[in-house]
């Protein structure tokens, strides 16, 4: 499994909500096995430079191209390059990872 992260800063803070909104459109394709938009709650005081968060989790790099090449990927695109500054894309493929699982 691959999980997808995708942080965004919006240019002006007022544009937040539109940013989450056109992220938001991402959630109708079909090929992620979860999909999330978040805001930042800004709890850490050493980094706020982050205001939406996309949060994803694909079967495997063909989903995640699928998912890419999706006409609501470039629907989302349109919405929100204008409005942000910054965009950091992470993928990891979770077999890979180190994991510590601590819930009983």
């Amino acid at each position: 499994m691959i999980r997808h992260i995708v942080m965004f800063n919006a240019r002006n803070a007022a544009d937040v909500p539109a940013i989450r909104d056109g992220l938001a459109v991402l959630g109708g394709i079909s090929h992620a096995r979860r999909f999330e938009v978040g805001l930042n709650t800004r709890r850490d005081a050493l980094s706020s430079d982050v205001d939406v968060i996309v949060y994803a989790e694909f079967d495997d790099e063909t989903a995640l191209a699928a998912y890419k090449a999706d006409p609501l990927y470039a629907d989302s695109i349109d919405r929100v390059r204008h409005l942000r500054d910054m965009r950091v894309v992470a993928d990891y493929v979770v077999e890979d990872a180190v994991v510590v699982d601590r819930r009983g």
